[in-house]
C-alpha cells in the first residue's frame, strides 16, 4: 500500500484528480531513508555505538526531513481552493505527513535490529 492512500482516508472529499503523487512521495522517502542511513554509517565510522550513532543521526537529520515535508505541505495547500484539485492536495500533505512520521520512526528501529549483534545469551527464557 502506498503511503499516500494514508492521506486519501483521512479525505473526506473524493480523491478526483489525476497525478502521480504516490511516487514523488516514495522517491522522496526512499532518498531520506538513504540520507539517515548513510549518516548512521558515517557515525558509525567516527566510532560511536550503534545505538549512539542511531539515536544522534536520527535527532540530526529530523529538521531537514521536517522541512521538506513542511515544505510539501505548503506547496500543496496552494491548490485547496481548487475544488478539482482539492482531493489530490489534502491526500499529498496528510501522505506526506504520515510517511514522515512513520519512516523516520520505522527506519531507525530497523536499521537497529538488523546490525544489532546478538549478546551470546540464548536463553528464551
Amino acid at each position: 500500500m502506498e503511503i499516500s492512500w494514508i492521506g486519501v482516508f483521512f479525505n473526506s472529499i473524493d480523491f478526483n484528480a489525476p497525478g502521480e503523487t504516490d511516487d514523488l512521495q516514495f522517491m522522496l522517502q526512499v532518498r531520506n531513508s538513504i540520507i539517515l542511513v548513510d549518516f548512521i554509517e558515517l557515525r558509525r565510522s567516527h566510532g560511536l555505538p550503534l545505538a549512539e550513532a542511531v539515536v544522534e543521526a536520527g535527532a540530526i537529520r529530523f529538521r531537514p526531513m521536517l522541512l521538506t515535508a513542511l515544505a510539501v505541505v505548503v506547496g500543496a495547500s496552494v491548490i485547496l481552493a481548487d475544488p478539482i484539485f482539492q482531493g489530490l492536495a489534502i491526500s499529498l500533505m496528510f501522505g506526506e505527513i504520515a510517511s514522515l512520521l512513520i519512516s523516520r520512526m520505522a527506519v531507525p528501529v530497523l536499521y537497529y535490529m538488523v546490525q544489532k549483534k546478538p549478546t551470546g545469551n540464548t536463553d528464551m527464557a
